[in-house]
């Protein structure tokens, strides 16, 4: 079995890639962690996600293509310059939703609201604001979390961080909780 081999990838992510390239933007999500977003974001028919960074959109366009028509996604990113990738290549779906604005902003105002998929791609919902985040997710909700193995590009106070988060996460009670050293290492928490 060879993983890297990804069948089907959207196709408007090209094109999403080669602005992000000219952009300079290195932080899109990779394609095993869009291949898994796309089956999860299928698992719930109907469902109401969040993708917390946008970035360039490329998470974007794999949690839209495992969509159905009845799925809704907002996706939050604070950068309206990397977002205005994603805008101009997924902005013509109806199903997504995109907020300029701070994650941890976004997160104190939905508050009361719930969502069935969590993306959590940026600082706010995963170093900081973590219970915030986690208290939106509906019974069943799943939150995945990704780069979590050591990246070159992380400072040298990182990798306590990431020890920690993962060893909270380990912690709470009332989730199931399936690590992955794959990818750029993955968490996916689901509540019970």
């Amino acid at each position: 079995m060879d993983d890297g081999a990804i069948p089907d990838a959207p196709g408007v992510l090209d094109a999403i890639q080669e602005d992000t390239q000219r952009l300079g933007f290195g932080m899109g999500s990779e394609a095993r962690t869009g291949s898994l977003l796309r089956t999860l974001a299928a698992s719930k028919p109907g469902g109401r996600f969040l993708e917390l960074g946008t970035g360039t959109g490329v998470g974007t366009a794999w949690i839209l293509s495992g969509m159905d028509s009845d799925a809704r996604l907002d996706s939050v990113d604070s950068d309206p310059q990397v977002q205005a990738v994603a805008r101009r290549h997924l902005g013509h779906d109806p199903r997504v939703t995109f907020q300029c604005v701070d994650g941890a902003t976004f997160l104190q105002d939905v508050q009361g609201q719930t969502f069935d998929l969590i993306f959590a791609d940026a600082w706010p919902g995963k170093f900081t604001h973590l219970d915030l985040a986690l208290s939106l997710l509906a019974r069943g909700g799943m939150y995945l979390i990704d780069d979590l193995v050591p990246q070159p590009s992380w400072p040298d106070d990182h990798a306590p961080k990431v020890a920690a988060l993962i060893a909270g996460l380990e912690g709470r009670t009332g989730f199931v909780i399936t690590k992955l050293e794959w990818a750029s290492g993955l968490t996916l928490l689901v509540r019970r």
